[in-house]
This record gives structure tokens, C-alpha cells and sequence, in this order.
């Protein structure tokens, strides 16, 4: 199967929320008439509400903004009465709006503009390259303060592999900074002038929780590991604090817009406030302002070595049915494809174990203040080790008095999971999210040159936990791969390779149809802390659902994610037709 590449290239911008649940505009009505009360019918297809038993039925009720029932076409028109708006689905099916339940919404909004420089815009180092020095030239152009920037830059999917240093930027853009983000999100190569205009030294020490690459005499070669080591120098740019205060919330109404396209009704943002702290909150809510926002925003807040939340009046819950407050994400390691994952034992073919971004005794400390706190926690754990770290952190909350079953802990990527980790998981009441396109796009890296053909049988262990009983999601990271919950149901059930057309990685992993949807609607609203009011067409919930071509179920796997989303609706209004 030949990679999408406009569909790994689709990516939008955007954050949000407020304290109202003011409407979205009406886009034009259905396949049916003018409604003339505020009930609309769905009949004549195959509706899906995920619930318990995954039932199904052909019609579906929504009076206002919310869910009615759902039962024959007979049972919901005569529960509906006289006037209502009738979506004839011929033959059509409906699912819950999806739930993206970890992405970075500010890194789609305040660097969607940034030029795709990775493998799959340009699948060579030479032609990275020309690229950069087309930006060059556009920077220019622009200006003696104009940056060249890049993202998606992705050494380890390039033929052959090679990093970005200052060798190669400070060539290409001598007379400017220069900043390239990795494609994880973990790693930035940057220039020169970029670290002069940071203020970083060539002989600085390491950053605490980061790391910065060197040459052979010990001074920087401009890779910089984590978001200690990057951020100083990211915000070195004054475009980027320019377009937070100028673009941002134009830009995040996009993320919204790319969304409704995609049948995502709700987006998990896991890094708020990681540049300007409670502000950014104010940004989201500015976004539903006039009601063109088309998504709801869940909002973890980013905590990383005693971020800005510390004295913020923001609380777990805070918010409304548009822009709520989930909890709180912590960041405890890198990313496996770029050897920063910390590990039990060294990568396959790197004498390294990654990288701590939080200390082990730090973490613990950390976890047991905010679970005390009452906050729901989000932790990032790549490698085993980091996972290990995390466990620990919440069995010692949990043995200090704390009820962490009740706080929905969660591991986010949780790439790597041994046996043991998955009956520590269960126990403490923990849920795994697991970044499912590390198997699509990187799997067959990761079984050749990151972890070796033994150990990459841990990968994205979903089959695993659902055997289980473990409450498990899947997201994309987006912008780290692309928004789209058809291709992240895709991979779950056929875990194929986009390198190596016909190939599964670790087939014992694979799920059901069923078992994949339900991680992106009715579980991921159970981790989101929102399935009081999302995540399933059960009577009494917000009415957000996704109308597509075909059943996902009776399509062969790795056709699913070529299923058209027809309409997506949020809120009881229609926010995209195709």
C-alpha cells in the first residue's frame, strides 16, 4: 500500500475554548428537508451509538444539541413527531464524532505555517537540503530578522540516514538563525546564529532534563535534545510570539476546520500552556468567541520542572462542554525513532539508553504533590524505563493514601509494555495511549534499527491489553504524524507497513474493528474525564457524530482508512459536508 501522501501532509492549526455553549452556524441542510422543530432524524442507514454492547440500529434521534435514541426507522420517526428534519443515510453509516485524544494543538497553530521539510515532502538529505535554502531564500526576502524554519525532519526515515548539525545550517543560512523541529517533536537542529541568539555558549553545559549534541572536542554541533534544550531557543524567534498574539486564534479555528473533515469532534491538546502558561487558555477561548470553532478542546496542561501553572488559578475540570481542563501532563522521556526513549537495556544499534527528562525521585515527588492535588495526570513514557518510572511514581502515590484508580492515569505512547507493566497498569487502574502510527510509519525501523526483531514485539501492545480489560485509546500526536482516526483504525486492525506493502508487525497485536472504534470514541472520552457527555449516541449526550460512506467494519483492514467522511456534526449541527 503506497503511502497518502496528502494525507500525511494534511495538518491545520488551531486551540480553543470557552464558557458558554454558544452554537455553531447552520452550513446548509442535509440530505432531508428544513427542519421545523428542533428534532432531527437520521434513518435508513446502519448507526453505531458504541455503547456496552456495541449495538446497532438504523435510525438515530437528536432534539437540540443532544442524543434522543436510537432504535428501527419506525420507533425514532414516530419518537420525533410531526416537523422534524429527516437525513435520509442511504445506506450510510454512524459513528460518534471521533476523539483525538493526544495531539499538540500548539504546535499546529503556531507551526502549521512552517514548511514540511521531512522524508515524506523530501525523501533525501540532498533534497532536504535544497529545501531549507528555498526557505532561506524566502526568509530573505522577508527580512534581516526572518528565520529559516523547518519541521518533520525525520533522520531515520531518510536513505540514507543522516542528522542535521551546524555544519550543514550554518552553510546554508550563514547571515541568519536557522531551526529545524524533528518530526517527534523531541529533537530541533538548529545553526549558529540560533544558539547566539539564545545565548547559548558552545562549551554550555547540559540543560537540566535535556541534552545538547556535540562534536568530537565537546562543543555543540546545533542537535539539540528535548524541550529544555529547544524551547530557550524557539522562543529566541520573535515570529513566534508575534503570530501568538497576531494568528493564533485564525490558526486554531483551522485545526478545527481540518478536524470536522476528518470526523473529529474533539481534540485532546497535551502541551498547554507550554510557552505562555495560563494565557494560552485565554487564546482557546477566544476561538469560540463568534462560534466558528468546529471542536471541542480537552486541555492538559503542561508541567514540565515547575512550569507557569504553579500559582495559576486553574483547577482539573475547569471550563465547559466546548473547552474543559482534563488535568495535567508531565513529559518523562524522549522518543524512541530518535534514541532519546529511555530504556531498560541499550537501542539495537546505539550504545545509549535514552534520555530521563525527569529524574526518577523527581517524578515521584511529582506525581505524588498533583495527585494530591486531585489532578488527573497525563505522563509521556516511550521507552520501558520511563514507563518503569511511571508506574512507580503512582504505585507511590498510591501507597501514600492517594486514590489514583480515581484519577484515570494515563501513559501516553506507552511504545514499549512488558508483561509485568501490563498487571502493574490493571492494577493501579492506569490507561495506556498508544501512538498506533509509530507502527504504520516507523515499524519496520523500529524493528531494524531502534529495538531489534525481539524486542519490537512489544510495540503498541493493544490486543494485548484489551484481553485484558484495560481501558486503552490511540492518537496520532499530530502534528508528530498525521490527524486522522480511519488510518489510526486501520493500523490497530491490520498493523501494516507503509515501507513494506503486505507486512505486519507483530499480527498478535492486532484488534477487532469494533475494539479499535471504541478506543476513539466511547474510551477516549472515558479518559478525556468526558464520557458524561461524549463519546458514544447514548440518550442524554451531546450530539457530535461522524456520517460515513461505508461501515468500517465489512471493509478490508487497510481500506479503512480510504472510507469517506461524509458529515460531520457537533454540537447538533452540522460543521462539515463533504
Amino acid at each position: 500500500m503506497k503511502l497518502d501522501r496528502r494525507q500525511f501532509l494534511r495538518n491545520g492549526a488551531g486551540m480553543a475554548a470557552t464558557l458558554s455553549l454558544g452554537g455553531l452556524p447552520e452550513l446548509g441542510c442535509s440530505r432531508g428537508a428544513e427542519p421545523a422543530s428542533d428534532a432531527t432524524v437520521f434513518r435508513g442507514g446502519v448507526v453505531l451509538p458504541v455503547d456496552e454492547g456495541f449495538s446497532e440500529h438504523s435510525a438515530l434521534l437528536i432534539r437540540g444539541n443532544r442524543i434522543a435514541g436510537v432504535g428501527s426507522d419506525e420507533a425514532i420517526l414516530a419518537e420525533a413527531g410531526t416537523g422534524a428534519r429527516i437525513v435520509d443515510l442511504e445506506g450510510r453509516t454512524v459513528l460518534p464524532g471521533f476523539i483525538e485524544p493526544h495531539m499538540h494543538f500548539l504546535l499546529l497553530a503556531g507551526l502549521g505555517h512552517v514548511e514540511d521539510v521531512g522524508p515524506f515532502a523530501q525523501p533525501t538529505f540532498e533534497a532536504c537540503l535544497a529545501a531549507l535554502r528555498q526557505i532561506r531564500d524566502a526568509a530573505r526576502a522577508q527580512g534581516p530578522e526572518a528565520w529559516v524554519m523547518g519541521r518533520q525532519f525525520d533522520p531515520i526515515l531518510l536513505e540514507p540516514a543522516r542528522e542535521l548539525t551546524t555544519r550543514e545550517l550554518d552553510e546554508i543560512a550563514p547571515d541568519r538563525p536557522a531551526f529545524v523541529l524533528n518530526a517527534s517533536g523531541h529533537i530541533a537542529y538548529v545553526n549558529s546564529r540560533a544558539l547566539d541568539a539564545a545565548g547559548i555558549a558552545r562549551d554550555a553545559p547540559d540543560p537540566a532534563g535535556g541534552e545538547f549534541g556535540r562534536q568530537a572536542d565537546g562543543t555543540l554541533n546545533g542537535v539539540l535534545y528535548g524541550p529544555s534544550a529547544q524551547i530557550p531557543v524557539l522562543m529566541s524567534n520573535p515570529e513566534i510570539q508575534a503570530r501568538m498574539n497576531r494568528e493564533f486564534v485564525a490558526a486554531g479555528i483551522e485545526v478545527g476546520e481540518t478536524a470536522a473533515t476528518l470526523g473529529i469532534t474533539t481534540l485532546c491538546d497535551q502541551a498547554t500552556g507550554v510557552l505562555s502558561g495560563a494565557a494560552e487558555l485565554a487564546r482557546y477561548r477566544e476561538m469560540y468567541a463568534e462560534g466558528r470553532m468546529k471542536a471541542r478542546l480537552r486541555a492538559y496542561l503542561y508541567d514540565f520542572h515547575e512550569a507557569p501553572w504553579r500559582g495559576a488559578d486553574v483547577r482539573p475540570g475547569d471550563g465547559d462542554a466546548l473547552l474543559r481542563v482534563a488535568g495535567l501532563k508531565l513529559v518523562t522521556d524522549g522518543s524512541n525513532q530518535g534514541f532519546t526513549g529511555r530504556q531498560r537495556e541499550p537501542y539495537w544499534t546505539r550504545d545509549t539508553l535514552g534520555l530521563y527528562y525527569i529524574d526518577p525521585p523527581v517524578l515521584r515527588d511529582l506525581v505524588e504533590r498533583y495527585a494530591a492535588e486531585g489532578w488527573p495526570l497525563s505522563m509521556h513514557g516511550n521507552g520501558d524505563a520511563a514507563i518503569d518510572s511511571i508506574l512507580d511514581a503512582v504505585e507511590h502515590a498510591r501507597d501514600r493514601g492517594i486514590d489514583v484508580r480515581a484519577l484515570r492515569c494515563r501513559i501516553e505512547h506507552c511504545s514499549i509494555l512488558h508483561d509485568d507493566q501490563i498487571a502493574r497498569i490493571q492494577e493501579l487502574g492506569m490507561g495506556p495511549s498508544f501512538l498506533i502510527n509509530h507502527v504504520h510509519y516507523w515499524g519496520h525501523v523500529m524493528r531494524d534499527q531502534v529495538f531489534g526483531p525481539e524486542k519490537v514485539q512489544l510495540l503498541d501492545r493493544c490486543a494485548s491489553v484489551e484481553r485484558v480489560g484495560i481501558p486503552w485509546v490511540m492518537h496520532s500526536d499530530a502534528p508528530v504524524s498525521p490527524l486522522g482516526s480511519l488510518h489510526k483504525i486501520r493500523v490497530a486492525v491490520a498493523r501494516d507497513l507503509w515501507k513494506e506493502p503486505g507486512a505486519v508487525l507483530v499480527p498478535s497485536e492486532r484488534v477487532p474493528v469494533e475494539a479499535a472504534i471504541r478506543s476513539i470514541t466511547r474510551t477516549a472520552a472515558w479518559q478525556c474525564h468526558s464520557e458524561h457527555e461524549i463519546g458514544s449516541l447514548e440518550a442524554g449526550k451531546l450530539a457530535d457524530l461522524v456520517v460515513l460512506e461505508s461501515d468500517p467494519r465489512k471493509a478490508e483492514p487497510t481500506a479503512i482508512s480510504e472510507i469517506r467522511v461524509s458529515e460531520t456534526w457537533m454540537d447538533g449541527r452540522r460543521v462539515f459536508q463533504a
